[in-house]
């Protein structure tokens, strides 16, 4: 994933001179999928949850997973943006589980963690920290100190969303720990003032 999909789709299949794919170039599926990227990109929700949806009834149809998790995905995002907070959870929680099923946690990754900013604006915050703490101890497990740093901080501030300010400022006193250990001396002493400002209850 590319931290927003599981695989590309513009990376399926031989690139043309231009850099287009040229394989399955007249796929319905794929053109409703690559216009609402653009429609996307361009600010326009409803155009681009229409494509989306499009393109995942397509895929559906030609039994490609990829492109169910990638459309999923993408309908995700476009329900997170316009503030459909249930139904981009719905949709991550697709993608999500077609992840499980071809054993990629790199993309699992960052579909929970967009998963856990749904849950957060619905003020869901317990599933949050559920999917947050899952990460933490996949960066634990293989030792990615940068991925354990972003999600302590999203922990932090979710304790903080939950007024619970000592568990919020043991997250960060982890933080600056991480930094300490690698001679990040600015940002661990940074760290270390934010845990202790909301110690303090400041």
């Amino acid at each position: 994933m590319t931290s927003e999909f599981i695989q590309p789709l513009n990376t399926i299949g031989p690139m043309g001179e231009d850099g287009k794919t040229d394989q399955d170039d007249d796929n319905p599926a794929r053109k409703d999928y690559r216009e609402g990227r653009k429609l996307f990109t361009d600010g326009n929700y409803t155009q681009a949850a229409l494509a989306f949806h499009n393109a995942l009834m397509g895929f559906e149809e030609q039994g490609d997973r990829v492109g169910v998790a990638n459309a999923s995905d993408r309908l995700g995002d476009t329900c997170l943006a316009r503030g459909e907070y249930a139904m981009a959870i719905a949709n991550y929680q697709r993608a999500a589980s077609i992840c499980e099923e071809q054993d990629d946690s790199f993309s699992l990754l960052a579909v929970n963690r967009k998963m856990a900013a749904a849950y957060r604006k619905l003020g869901d915050r317990e599933k949050a920290l559920e999917l947050l703490y899952d990460m933490l101890e996949h960066y634990r497990l293989t030792q990615n100190p940068e991925g354990a740093v972003a999600t302590l901080v999203l922990i932090a501030e979710t304790f903080v969303e939950q007024g619970e300010m000592l568990k919020a400022a043991d997250a960060y006193r982890s933080v600056s720990s991480i930094h300490s250990r690698f001679k990040h001396e600015r940002l661990a002493r940074e760290f270390a003032e934010r845990a202790s400002a909301l110690e303090q209850g400041r």
